[in-house]
């Protein structure tokens, strides 16, 4: 069984430059219908779930091409809706502030002999990051159909890459 990790990524050694296979990524987005929620500017790529199938967890899958001394290395990262994971991330990170802050706040209360109920701010915020990493990794194998799907686009898009170059 695979385990979850949020934002799972993989990496794929082509024969060829990047920009060659970057090129065949652009040539059958324009081409191929299945290929229509992709798109692909500079060496980087994305593909996204069709508009009507899109739930609340689903994913996209972004590319990146690099140079190699054999060819060209793909760089592929599926991860949540960028409004999505900007919404997680704001919630880390206020939640790392009140951690922060209510550990502050609530030394100075013991400093200064009263109650520190701001210590209590520190296991809340543990918790709500717990429960929205567990939250991610829920709807990461809710998606798990929709990630292969954008895989199999991916592998669409650059099928015998190299014969096209």
């Amino acid at each position: 069984m695979k385990t979850l990790k949020m934002q799972p990524v993989f990496t794929l050694e082509l024969p060829i430059g990047a920009e060659a296979v970057i090129r065949t990524i652009r040539e059958r987005i324009r081409s191929s219908d299945s290929l229509r929620f992709a798109k692909a500017a500079g060496h980087c790529a994305e593909f996204s779930v069709d508009p009507k199938e899109k739930r609340f967890w689903s994913p996209h899958l972004s590319v990146t091409l690099s140079d190699t001394e054999q060819g060209s290395q793909l760089y592929g990262r599926f991860s949540p809706r960028p409004e999505i994971w900007t919404f997680f991330m704001f919630i880390y990170f206020f939640m790392a502030c009140l951690i922060f802050g209510g550990g502050v706040l609530g030394y100075c209360q013991w400093f200064m002999e009263q109650t520190p109920w701001a210590l209590v701010l520190i296991p809340v915020s543990f918790i709500v990051i717990a429960l929205l990493h567990l939250a991610s990794l829920v709807g990461q194998s809710l998606s798990h159909d929709q990630m292969e799907a954008l895989r199999r686009q991916l592998d669409q898009s650059i099928e015998n890459v190299a014969d096209n170059s």
